[in-house]
Formats: structure tokens, C-alpha cells, sequence
């Protein structure tokens, strides 16, 4: 919310397996998402099958709340999104994940999204309580989305817009000067001449280019090509034992 914390609120109302709400879970914290509030789940709650489900994403069902009614769960909630591929008679604004995400980062108070039971989904009166529907645009013959798969959608869409941090871009090292690349593949030339390995002589140029093309294609950073140069460095000189 603006000034605050966006993360929505999950809420899965009548969840039944605790495999779902596990892998619901899982799911959420993949995307920075750590709040979850469950509606009279039917197996009770704790349940035992839910922390292998959720791979490691202990801290969301360690902190999971649990409520008699959807009313209750989203009492300090004042934008609701209730998730269906149907309207189910009521008349509300309709939004995509995408749409639903945008609202979220720039609304003032608590967001929640709430999922229903995995064969039925939410109830007309459950839909009735919140303040827009979220449906995810999904082919009309088979619109059929399993618990986890509609809360990573709208986790996902909600993260893309949260600048969360993506640590492996900051290990990459950049890519090596073309004079350190250069200097490797006349490295490996020079030791395949050695090696007999430009043969036939017709056929030299167009090997050469074939592996220049090969050793250019992964844009090599220095370090690599450090490393690779030693390797053809040992075979060019291998340590006697």
C-alpha cells in the first residue's frame, strides 16, 4: 500500500487437502509473499501434509491465521479481490491479475485475494463480500485451475511490479574484453595446428571461422576465459608426474 507494505494478503477459503495449502504456500513465498489466512479449513489446522508440500516455505504456514468465516479474515481489508472464472450473478468490477497487481502497489490499506475450495470455488455469498473479481484470462473449454497454480499467478503478477531483487543477476561477471577472447581462441589455433588438426588445408578458413563462431556464441566473461586458457595451457604443457 502506498507508503507501506503491498504485499496482499492470501486467503484460501475452505481449503481442503493440506498438500494444497502447502504447495499454496510454496507458491507464495517464491514470489515475497508471506501473509496467509485460511477460512475452516476442512482437515483442521495444523496439518501434517502441508510442510512437505510446501518445499521449505515453513515461515508462511508457521504464521498461517486461521478464521470461522471469510468476513472475518478480511475485517481489515479494504480491498478485496475474490478469484473466479465465473460471476456467479453478482455484479462487480472484473480485473486480470495484471490489472488487480496495479491496484494493489498503488492502494492505501490492507489487499487481500481470496481463492476458494479446490473443486467448488468461492460461493456466490463469499464473492458477495469482496470488492472486485479477479479472473485470469484462460481458455473457455477448460478454465479448470488447481489452488497453487491460481495463487502463483496472481503472486507472480503482483512481484513484477514489486522490484523484487533477482540475486543471479548480480553474480554474473561482465563479459570479456574481445582482446582476452581473441588471445584464447589464438591460443587454441595455434596448438590445433600443432595437433594436425586443420585438415585438409582447403578446409582451414572455414574450420577456423566455425570455431571462432562456437567460442563467441556464450559471451565468455574473463574470468572463463581465464580459466579456459589454462586448460589449454596444461594440455599444451602437461605436468610431468
Amino acid at each position: 500500500m502506498t507508503g507501506g507494505d503491498s504485499r496482499p494478503v492470501i486467503v484460501l477459503v475452505r481449503p481442503q487437502l493440506g498438500e494444497n495449502i502447502g504447495k499454496a504456500a510454496r507458491a507464495m513465498l517464491n514470489f515475497g509473499l508471506t501473509e496467509m489466512r485460511l477460512v475452516t479449513p476442512r482437515d483442521g489446522w495444523p496439518n501434517p501434509s502441508a510442510g512437505p508440500a510446501a518445499a521449505g516455505a515453513d515461515e508462511v504456514l508457521a504464521n498461517a491465521r486461521v478464521f470461522e468465516t471469510l468476513g472475518e479474515a478480511v475485517a481489515d481489508c479494504p480491498h478485496v479481490y475474490a478469484t473466479t472464472v465465473r460471476k456467479r450473478g453478482v455484479t462487480k468490477p472484473v480485473v486480470t491479475p495484471e490489472e488487480a497487481a496495479r491496484e494493489i502497489h498503488g492502494a492505501t490499506g490492507r489487499c487481500a485475494i481470496v481463492f476458494g475450495p479446490e473443486r467448488s470455488g468461492l460461493e456466490t455469498d463469499d464473492v458477495a463480500l469482496a470488492r472486485a473479481i479477479l479472473t485470469v484470462p484462460i481458455n473457455p473449454d477448460f478454465g479448470s485451475l488447481n489452488l497453487a497454480q491460481a495463487v502463483i499467478l496472481c503472486a507472480y503478477e503482483w512481484s513484477k511490479q514489486a522490484s523484487l531483487e533477482q540475486p543471479t543477476q548480480s553474480e554474473l561477471l561482465p563479459p570479456a574484453p574481445q582482446e582476452e577472447l581473441d588471445g584464447m581462441i589464438a591460443q587454441l589455433d595455434t596448438m590445433l595446428e600443432d595437433a594436425g588438426y586443420f585438415f585438409p588445408p582447403s578446409r582451414v578458413p572455414a574450420t577456423k571461422r566455425t570455431l571462432r563462431n562456437l567460442l563467441t556464441k556464450p559471451g565468455w566473461n574473463h574470468l572463463e576465459v581465464r580459466t579456459l586458457r589454462g586448460v589449454l595451457s596444461s594440455l599444451a604443457n602437461p605436468r610431468q608426474r
